[in-house]
């Protein structure tokens, strides 16, 4: 007679299921721990100064430096219904907007020349195109103020050949900081094109040469659509950037361009209206969360109508 075992029950482990390893609560999810140094740091770098900027923005700033420590929205209604203050906003939005326009003029066909090339000097184009960076932007703003200025090169030799009879105002105003950001910042823009033109292939060029499309109807209708992503990332770095530029507006602008970065050090360290200060700097912060929600919103827009385009090609 053959005796029959008994079936294994809910309760009993059996040999197929091994016993969990000692350290495996440790291991479950090593990225979480290898995310927590950095997310440390930014919370000790970023999130606790950016919660005392707050803090101190609804506070309210009393003759002589003193601050009153309360919770009030009174500095922010004082900002928001002063003249100066908006006009401080709009010099700094047109600076980030001409910055912008002109950097990705002058950037972009660099770019899509590196982009390009198989030139055995590539590597050396490419160092030189991005020296300016190697020298500090202080540096390089001293050395517009030397170019720009009312004896600077620019004019010296315009007044030499007779085309001017007295200086051209270049610095000390807009123009010159434009266009020593403008410099300042095409190293930015080269680098995020050339990080963004992965979709750009020689080959759809050809093709479209091939199917009859002329130069102009080329870089028009397959260069420009697959180094848009590029475009979109370095207009956002340059425009953030400029926004948030002090030195050459201060040095360049002579005290007589005012933006939101210059403004915020000549209320916090000059008149010592930290309050201001705080909600100026609320202000600009917010500005830039309202580009970088702009710049993810033209990238899925362009991201869709490639891929649309893709499949219709398919």
């Amino acid at each position: 007679m053959t005796a029959i075992s008994p079936a294994p029950s809910a309760e009993t482990p059996t040999s197929d299921a091994p016993p969990a390893p000692a350290g495996r609560r440790w291991h479950r999810r090593p990225a979480l721990w290898l995310l927590a140094p950095g997310a440390l740091a930014l919370l000790l770098t970023y999130a606790l100064p950016l919660v005392w900027v707050v803090r101190m923005a609804l506070n309210q700033p009393l003759p002589g430096g003193a601050i009153l420590q309360t919770l009030t929205l009174s500095t922010f209604t004082d900002v928001l219904t002063s003249a100066h203050y908006w006009n401080v906003i709009g010099q700094t939005l047109q600076l980030g907007l001409l910055t912008t326009v002109f950097t990705l003029l002058l950037a972009y066909p660099v770019a899509l020349f590196l982009a390009r090339t198989t030139s055995r000097w590539r590597s050396l184009l490419f160092a030189l195109a991005v020296a300016p960076l190697l020298i500090s932007s202080v540096a390089r703003t001293f050395g517009w103020m030397a170019i720009l200025g009312n004896q600077g090169v620019i004019n010296k030799t315009l007044l030499a050949i007779g085309v001017i009879d007295d200086p051209v105002r270049l610095a000390n105003n807009m123009t010159g900081v434009v266009i020593a950001s403008t410099e300042i910042y095409m190293p930015f823009a080269i680098l995020a094109m050339l990080a963004g033109f992965g979709r750009l292939d020689p080959e759809l060029e050809r093709a479209a040469a091939s199917l009859g499309a002329n130069r102009l109807s080329v870089l028009r209708r397959v260069v420009l659509p697959l180094t848009a992503p590029g475009v979109i990332t370095a207009s956002l770095l340059v425009f953030v950037l400029s926004l948030s530029g002090y030195v050459t507006p201060r040095l360049i602008g002579g005290g007589r361009v005012f933006v939101l970065a210059t403004e915020i050090y000549d209320e916090a360290m000059n008149s010592l209206n930290w309050p201001v200060a705080a909600v100026l700097s609320v202000l600009l912060l917010m500005l830039f969360g309202l580009v970088v929600a702009l710049h993810l919103w033209a990238q899925r827009v362009l991201e869709a109508r490639i891929t649309g385009r893709e499949r219709k090609a398919s």
